[in-house]
């Protein structure tokens, strides 16, 4: 029945004619697999955007509903890899049967990855936003990975004044030379002793990381080693053990925004697989009404997307 039906895309020629570099459809839903660890999926709900481009000037249009159906056709059921990206690229660039030579997608969701506390048995879980994008473009391939770091950060000028009032408070409630320690402990330890606390705040790493090679880095493992470089991730479940490490893990890891940024800076510099990178640290300030802010990148092909 359906051959009897006008199909306007292939029988209609274009009132101007001109080739468009992009058309497309944005916002699909579609179920994903991402592998986590060995034999270890999760599946979850994601955003696609699809494109190819318009190359025969006086084609009416594209085969959208192409697009749609190989988009299920394979990242609907396939795992996601950069080979399942890269067969989808080429399937709907042929679905085209010769309007097309150029093919994109982007995929956007949110990975929930089980987390343990920093001493305790408790555990909890933390979702970071993902988007992978990748394009054949005059059969060349560019993968782009992007993903937002939640972190603290505490205000090394904020410390350094806590410490000085701190000091200073020592210095006016024990006037002798000699101090009884006991008395000194008991002191610090009451309200009296509560003089000055600098400030912290959540702070944002936002990150896109060019890829080199077909295969996409493991998402659990990138996102502990990015953790790690910064050295203050937020946590899920704490109790007073936990709280009070986190307390040490920023007292360790005095940041402003300039040393967040050339920790992430150094840590892209020598990752092999990345060959372009672009990040904002974003430190949203307690005691500003504005944010601290630092960009850097490496290249062009990521900064101006």
């Amino acid at each position: 029945m359906s051959a009897n039906l006008p199909d306007v895309t292939s029988s209609a020629n274009a009132l101007t004619a001109a080739p468009l570099k992009w058309v497309g459809m944005e916002g699909i839903a579609v179920p994903i697999q991402v592998p986590l660890a060995s034999h270890v999926t999760a599946y979850v709900s994601a955003k696609t955007d699809i494109f190819v481009s318009l190359d025969k000037s006086d084609a009416k249009g594209i085969h959208m509903s192409r697009l749609f159906i190989k988009l299920n056709d394979i990242l609907g059921v396939e795992l996601l890899s950069g080979a399942s990206l890269t067969r989808l690229l080429n399937e709907l660039i042929a679905s085209q049967e010769g309007l097309s030579q150029c093919a994109k997608i982007s995929v956007d969701f949110e990975l929930t990855l089980h987390k343990k506390a920093l001493l305790s048995n408790e555990f909890g879980y933390q979702s970071y936003p993902i988007s992978i994008a990748k394009q054949q473009v005059n059969e060349k391939m560019l993968t782009v990975l992007s993903l937002t770091i939640p972190y603290s950060s505490t205000c090394p000028c904020s410390s350094a004044l806590s410490q000085q009032a701190v000091s200073d408070a020592i210095s006016e409630r024990f006037t002798d030379d000699t101090i009884v320690k006991s008395e000194l402990t008991q002191w610090i330890t009451s309200q009296h002793g509560a003089v000055a606390t600098p400030h912290s705040q959540r702070s944002y790493a936002y990150i896109k990381l060019t890829i080199d090679g077909e295969e996409l880095p493991n998402l659990p493992q990138l996102i502990a080693e990015l953790e790690a470089v910064i050295g203050t991730p937020v946590q899920t479940a704490v109790k007073r053990e936990d709280e009070q490490a986190f307390a040490k893990l920023n007292a360790q890891n005095l940041m402003f925004c300039e040393d967040a940024a050339r920790r992430l800076k150094h840590a892209f510099e020598i990752k092999k697989d990345v060959l372009d990178y672009w990040f904002k640290v974003e430190h949203q300030e307690s005691l500003h009404a504005h944010n601290a802010v630092a960009i850097d990148f490496k290249g062009a092909s990521v900064s101006e997307q």
